[in-house]
């Protein structure tokens, strides 16, 4: 009696095809199955939706005093403000679709950066001087803060290559030194601009995606180190800078002259006390603290909302930015984890700056308050990182 064995049938190319995609964790069109939204993706959306929401009421606030002795109508710099929310809304639902692994192609990245650093290049040539800081483009009616866009570029850039680079993170030539010239060449441009405050939100997002990536402590703190010395001499060579930055080591003394928006600032602080004097009857506006719809609105927040607002406010960037590591602790990939650390740290970073400015314990930089302050470059660009911070968020193991 004879047997037979059964015949073994080779896979073919298109079984091979799926199987590995399903080992990957893909579908047929090379995208992520999607599974239901975590807590930190309905966190993060719920914290940028009321933070977009709170900064136009108060940017409404603010700036209507503002505008009407100007003699223009009072719901001027709100309707400016709106449009770009609704703009910047927009944007970031089409990042939110884009899978963010698109970002990676060459096609895409190349452009957003090269467009990124010729505007940055040409602002302090041709741009136009506000506040002592030549770092916006301006076309009739239409303003532009280019740097706000070269954050995502930068962060962009640098989730690409350390991705493709971290098996050597050890090796200095393959890590630390292209991250040095990410960031001197990042900062130099703010520099140039007089933006000191953004050249430090930049250093401080480089330096906290190399940590994610794990460049050993030594190259990290020799990294913290070169920083703070090119910070002192850059200040020590600027003098007018200098003086202003360091005004709040001394407001008293220098309540009249640099330290005069910080000390005023402080005054509609304590004017606030525990409630609040309630949305649209604070005194800030009224001419005691310079751009308080921009710079200085979280001063007006604390008035008129008083330590209960003040509290929700800080609380809710304390949630943005845990929602945010969760999200890169949990990412599928390297490339994920890097791009929600770095918009993370940038939300991180420019809102501490910003709020350690306003109450006297840091420098005062001139940072807008992401979400909040009034500026349709800082508000399109931090809507646009949301959304691929929720990108991220939605496809996490």
């Amino acid at each position: 009696m004879s047997t037979t064995e059964p015949r073994r049938v080779t896979p073919s190319i298109a079984d091979r095809r799926r199987d590995m995609l399903h080992r990957l964790g893909l579908d047929e069109k090379h995208r992520m199955p999607l599974k239901p939204p975590t807590t930190a993706f309905y966190g993060i959306l719920v914290v940028v939706s009321l933070f977009t929401a709170l900064g136009l009421i108060m940017v409404l606030s603010s700036s209507s005093i503002t505008s009407l002795h100007s003699g223009e109508s009072a719901w001027r710099l709100f309707r400016r403000q709106t449009l770009w929310a609704l703009v910047g809304v927009g944007a970031m639902w089409a990042v939110y679709k884009i899978p963010y692994q698109n970002w990676r192609r060459p096609k895409w990245l190349l452009p957003i950066i090269l467009s990124s650093l010729l505007l940055n290049a040409v602002v302090p040539v041709v741009g136009r001087d506000i506040n002592g800081a030549r770092a916006w483009l301006q076309w009739g009616a239409f303003r532009l803060q280019p740097s706000e866009f070269m954050k995502i570029a930068t962060i962009m850039y640098c989730a690409h290559y350390l991705t493709r680079r971290h098996r050597y993170v050890a090796v200095k030539e393959e890590v630390l030194k292209r991250m040095l010239i990410v960031m001197i060449v990042t900062c130099s441009l703010c520099v140039a601009q007089k933006d000191f405050g953004t050249a430090l939100v930049f250093a401080s997002i480089i330096l906290v995606m190399m940590l994610i990536i794990g460049v050993p402590m030594t190259q990290m703190a020799a990294t913290v180190g070169l920083v703070g010395a090119l910070g002192i001499l850059v200040l020590t060579q600027a003098d007018n800078a200098s003086r202003r930055l360091l005004a709040f080591t001394d407001l008293e003394g220098t309540k009249s002259l640099d330290g005069y928006q910080v000390y005023q600032a402080l005054l509609s602080i304590a004017n606030g006390g525990l409630g609040g004097t309630g949305i649209g009857s604070g005194t800030s506006k009224w001419g005691y603290v310079p751009l308080a719809y921009s710079d200085f609105i979280f001063a007006v927040i604390a008035e008129e909302l008083g330590m209960v607002g003040t509290v929700l406010v800080v609380a809710g960037f304390v949630a943005l930015v845990y929602f945010g590591v969760q999200t890169a602790l949990g990412a599928r990939d390297m490339h994920g984890a890097l791009l929600a650390g770095g918009i993370s740290a940038w939300f991180a970073f420019q809102a501490i700056i910003n709020i350690g400015g306003i109450i006297g314990v840091m420098p005062m930089t001139g940072l807008t308050l992401p979400f909040m302050s009034y500026g349709g470059s800082s508000l399109m660009a931090t809507l646009v990182a949301s959304g691929l911070l929720l990108n991220v968020a939605r496809h996490v193991k």
